[in-house]
């Protein structure tokens, strides 16, 4: 009998548990999977995915294009062509509804339960590990390869080092390392972004939507998109902020963030916007004026940027202060200081370097029989649901690898 051990009881280890031992069945084979986790419950950290209702995966290309859903992979998208390719959006959502999930997408092809709660995930995946027999012990900690030595194949599934107090220590790190593995250095992915100067203080709390966001680098830009941050006590936060940092946060250094607050309009047009406002107040100082363009607690800001003075009345505003105006609404810039720590991080860059695994079975090119899935390997995407379905795609490829590799 084939003894296969899954160490994580997270979305890859339940995943890559299931699908091995619905594989070995299948296929006529005897097998025995066990799942151990030291955690006292299953799926710990997805109940806190997606703010406790777990975004599964994205919906937003319609045709579930392989090679769209990895436009939206931040390191290593390559590496995950075959997984994807073999277990996509489309997919996971078949899983999720054949397990009687009821499914409902929302704004930007988000995918999440009917019922909003992690739970159900949870619950579905143990029902699909339970369908297929597999010994799931809990409150078994794993500490070391030597633990799992009476096993014929063992996976590596272990989660990063985001969230440690759901299990997340960076043990699958460790395990990689004893048998020879190269660890890319885990950073905090999808964080808060840590700007210079005093200005985030200054707007703490207020939130944007719609708005442009940037990260330019001497003539390069970074990232480019659009939609809600939030400004924190010393930075940005929110969706647009946090897939931001994904792209800076193994190098932020010499980096600009730059905030549209009108992206919709360009420059011609809300310098057109302002002068009618300005037509509208023209007796008004420029600080009592801008009410119906911009947020109150930004306009102070806004007018410091461009420096005008704010008791200036609207009809002594010169051409050039205007279009400074229009430039600081626009092109609101700030110095990057850093990305914030791993505990406020949603999930961890780096891992195990992938150019070490088989990205199609998820086995160790270094050592026979041991295979890897999930945020332990160094792949990670943006928000929007794209990092479960790749700890999904990798549990189902590494679940089928251990089986027929």
């Amino acid at each position: 009998m084939l003894k296969v051990a899954v160490i994580g009881g997270g979305p890859a280890g339940l995943m890559t548990a299931g699908t091995a031992a619905k594989t070995a069945k299948e296929q006529g084979i005897s097998a025995k999977v066990t799942l151990l986790d030291g955690n006292n419950k299953l799926g710990k950290k997805l109940y806190i995915t997606g703010k406790g209702r777990c975004n599964i995966t994205n919906t937003s290309d319609d045709t579930y294009d392989t090679q769209d859903f990895l436009n939206n992979v931040v390191n290593n998208k390559r590496f995950l062509f075959s997984s994807i390719s073999k277990f996509g959006a489309s997919d996971v959502i078949s899983f999720f509804e054949n397990l009687g999930v009821k499914l409902k997408i929302e704004r930007g092809g988000r995918v999440f339960p009917e019922s909003d709660k992690a739970s159900d995930i949870t619950k579905a995946l143990e029902k699909y590990c339970q369908k297929y027999g597999v010994e799931i012990l809990l409150e078994h900690k794993v500490n070391n390869i030597a633990d799992v030595t009476s096993y014929d194949k063992v996976v590596i599934a272990t989660g990063g080092v985001s969230y440690p107090s759901t299990g997340s220590t960076g043990s699958g790190y460790e395990f990689a390392k004893e048998i020879g593995h190269t660890i890319i250095k885990p950073r905090p992915a999808l964080a808060p972004i840590i700007l210079k100067g005093k200005t985030p203080k200054r707007l703490e709390g207020l939130t944007l939507k719609n708005v442009g966001l940037k990260i330019i680098r001497g003539n390069q830009e970074l990232f480019s998109d659009f939609g809600e941050m939030l400004f924190t006590a010393d930075g940005v936060s929110g969706p647009l902020a946090l897939s931001a940092s994904s792209y800076i946060t193994r190098d932020y250094f010499g980096s600009q963030l730059q905030i549209d607050l009108k992206p919709r309009l360009d420059f011609a047009t809300l310098d057109k916007r302002i002068l009618a406002d300005f037509a509208k107040f023209i007796n008004k100082q420029l600080k009592n004026s801008l009410d119906e363009l911009l947020p109150k607690r930004l306009i102070d800001v806004v007018i410091e940027i461009a420096d005008i003075s704010p008791e200036k009345t609207c009809n002594s505003v010169t051409a050039i202060e205007r279009e400074r105006l229009v430039s600081a609404i626009k092109n609101m810039s700030f110095e990057i200081g850093g990305i914030d720590t791993l505990d406020k991080a949603i999930i961890t860059s780096g891992g195990v370097d992938v150019s070490q695994i088989d990205p199609k079975t998820m086995e160790s090119k270094i050592r026979k029989g041991i295979y890897f899935a999930g945020e332990v390997i160094d792949v990670d995407a943006l928000t929007g649901g794209y990092n479960i379905t790749i700890a999904l795609s990798t549990g189902y490829s590494a679940g089928v690898g251990v089986i027929n590799g």
